[in-house]
């Protein structure tokens, strides 16, 4: 009697172990990014569910985006080719913004991630909208959405005016997000004004970075500039020696000379 016991629990330990191993190899991966959803609606002349999605609240700057994307039947959407188009309407004019378009036709754990750069806060001035155009399942159609935008405590995006040829660039902060003392990664992005609908990537600068701590009148050593690592994104890394106020100034340079200064301020 307590040998067929022992033999049944040992066939169910048996069970056990290859039924939790199957399903955990067709499990899918928890995605990491704590997502709020900023949108949602269906795509004009489709049936594809579009839903808008970003890390926090939508502020001047650089906002990563990630849609999602559902069929008639409520199934998600892994294919597809997405993109983006802010507008600002400000009653005389309008102007789009910088944007990052989702690289990939296939979804990243349900998403297609972006990035739009607002360049003003919502408010008295105008309002904006982001429209979402999808293709996929063999139809195209656009999600038209109204979002508000923020301006943060503390400014993570800066614009000048070049001194070399005119050129507005417009500047913006990614890293370091939650910075501390020693060595963190830095990371700008930078684009310029072809028009008032065109902003594209600006990959040909060279950035000295040089951090101050105003209040106490010294800088830090072990910094490295910023260099261009594809897409407009900048990435170097600066060294904080103690918490406080910081400006990371930032001198830009083209091809014929100096195109600017500029500071943001870190304050940990």
């Amino acid at each position: 009697m307590k040998k067929n016991i022992w033999l049944t629990l040992w066939a169910l330990s048996l069970i056990t172990l290859f039924t939790t191993g199957c399903n955990s190899d067709d499990e899918t991966p928890t995605p990491t990014i704590a997502y709020q959803k900023i949108a949602e609606g269906t795509a004009d002349g489709t049936d594809i569910k579009v839903e808008v999605y970003s890390t926090e609240e939508l502020t001047t700057g650089y906002n990563p985006i990630y849609i999602a994307l559902f069929d008639a039947t409520g199934k998600r959407i892994e294919q597809a080719t997405v993109s983006f188009k802010p507008l600002m309407d400000m009653g005389t004019m309008k102007h789009a913004s910088p944007i990052e378009n989702p690289t990939s036709n296939q979804a990243q754990d349900g998403y297609f991630p972006g990035a739009v750069v607002f360049t003003m806060p919502s408010g008295d001035m105008g309002s904006w909208i982001l429209d979402v155009q999808v293709q996929a399942n063999g139809k195209t159609g656009t999600l038209t959405a109204p979002v508000t935008i923020k301006e943060p405590a503390t400014s993570r995006l800066k614009s000048l005016v070049s001194a070399t040829d005119g050129t507005r660039y417009y500047i913006a902060l990614l890293q370091p997000q939650k910075p501390k003392i020693g060595i963190n990664d830095m990371e700008v992005a930078m684009y310029k004004r072809n028009s008032m609908m065109d902003f594209p990537a600006v990959t040909n600068l060279t950035i000295a970075l040089e951090p101050e701590m105003p209040t106490m009148g010294h800088g830090s050593p072990n910094n490295v500039n910023p260099t261009h690592s594809g897409n407009g994104h900048y990435k170097g890394k600066v060294n904080f020696t103690m918490t406080g106020l910081w400006y990371l100034n930032l001198t830009l340079n083209d091809a014929t000379g100096e195109a600017g200064k500029l500071y943001f301020e870190v304050n940990f």
